[in-house]
């Protein structure tokens, strides 16, 4: 960067008064409070959006499996068929072999083996009975789990339906806002911006420039000393809320600012 260039810089962000400072602050925080309540009036659809597609994602896996399990019972039945089919044609088999045996141990030794196969057979009856018997069961959960799935995919249609609403409603608008606090703070100290944002991130309003308002920083009860009251509003330093530890400025000061950003921003919008 070249030497002019880095005077320019200095001048904007570090040989301002602390006036200009103030300004600067409660102009950002002006803006970023109308972000925060565009955000405010979307609530937790976002989330819900979310919670919605985690769920019908983890609904579909689980439909997934069953559906594989099922398949694969379907194939142990399949196979079980043709098990009792080959077990009946070497039972037909030995049967033939039996009637030319030529002596008992021959006989006896096929009878072993066409018990054997009925064994098989009725082995292979009773898996398949039973694997019926589970795929019918599943089936049910199967058929409980689609109609689930269905319905979380009708409400998540209608919760994106109305997230879609408020965003088109103010899509332009929070797009304006971000790029114009992100301009904000380009003209502001970045140790003034570090401090303004952990401020602010510490705040359960998102607020970290305030005006005093009847005698306390706007939204405490704790009244500031009037020579501190009289210190904000000289303007001469930025002075920080003992109590909540926010940033004050005066009330002319915010009303004049208030102003200024809304009639700029109504502007831009237009």
């Amino acid at each position: 960067m070249s030497e002019a260039k880095t005077k320019s810089k200095a001048k904007s962000k570090n040989l301002t008064t602390p006036e200009d400072k103030l300004r600067a602050l409660y102009r950002l925080q002006i803006i970023d409070s109308r972000i925060d309540r565009i955000r405010i009036v979307r609530g937790e659809l976002p989330l819900e959006v979310q919670d919605l597609e985690d769920e019908i994602e983890g609904l579909e896996t689980r439909l997934k499996k069953m559906e594989d399990d099922k398949a694969s019972m379907e194939t142990e039945i399949a196979n079980k068929k043709n098990t009792m089919t080959d077990a009946k044609a070497l039972i037909k088999k030995y049967k033939e072999q039996q009637d030319n045996v030529r002596n008992n141990r021959e006989f006896e030794s096929l009878n072993k083996e066409i018990e054997f196969q009925e064994l098989e057979i009725k082995l292979a009856e009773k898996r398949i009975k039973e694997f019926k018997a589970q795929i019918e069961n599943k089936e049910e959960v199967l058929n409980a789990t689609r109609e689930e799935v269905e319905g979380r995919k009708k409400d998540l249609e209608n919760k994106r339906a109305e997230l879609d609403e408020i965003v088109g409603e103010t899509k332009r608008e929070e797009e304006l806002l971000i790029k114009l606090s992100d301009e904000a703070k380009k003209n502001i100290d970045e140790r003034l911006v570090a401090a303004y944002v952990r401020i602010r991130n510490g705040s359960k309003n998102g607020l970290g420039v305030v005006p005093i308002d009847r005698e306390a920083s706007a939204g405490s009860y704790i009244k500031i000393p009037p020579q501190r009251q009289l210190d904000v509003a000289a303007r001469q330093k930025i002075i920080v809320d003992e109590h909540s530890g926010r940033i004050l400025v005066d009330a002319e000061l915010a009303n004049e600012e208030q102003e200024k950003a809304d009639a700029e921003i109504a502007k831009l919008l237009k």
